[in-house]
């Protein structure tokens, strides 16, 4: 996950939660942060459309390549969104959104291959703590250690 990456997706600090929305969209202002760290040569071991960051582009059918364009334009996260809105192949309500979101902070590994490789991953990160279940969940706590927290 994130453990030795450059502290420069957002100034002073890591990239934004996979929690915080933009758009309505979670994982959203990450996987920016990200992609303009990649472009940047900053990103360590983040990776630009990962599987998590796969679901969002799938969601609203954007790929990634293009969406990499708008962010080495310099765009800000308002333009970037409002870009988009404007080329989603999959034109989604607020409610549509919302529930996508919802779910996806609630996510849990869904089948024992996914098990395993998460708790492969918490171990590293956080073996003592037993509130970790979601991969959201996953992802505060590694980038919490990541970057020099104790979990």
């Amino acid at each position: 996950m994130g453990s030795g990456v450059s502290r420069l997706f957002r100034p002073g600090g890591a990239e934004e939660r996979p929690r915080v929305r933009l758009g309505g969209y979670v994982i959203l202002p990450r996987m920016l942060d990200k992609g303009r760290a990649t472009i940047a040569g900053k990103h360590g071991e983040y990776k630009y459309a990962c599987p998590l960051d796969e679901r969002f582009l799938e969601f609203v059918g954007i790929d990634p390549g293009a969406l990499k364009k708008q962010l080495a334009s310099g765009k800000g996260d308002g333009e970037v969104l409002a870009w988009i809105l404007k080329n989603a192949k999959y034109k989604r309500t607020d409610a549509e959104i919302a529930i996508w979101s919802d779910y996806s902070e609630r996510r849990v590994p869904a089948d024992s291959d996914s098990r395993k490789y998460f708790t492969e991953l918490q171990e590293k990160s956080a073996p003592n703590r037993e509130d970790v279940s979601t991969w959201f969940d996953l992802l505060d706590v590694d980038d919490y250690v990541s970057f020099g927290g104790k979990a």
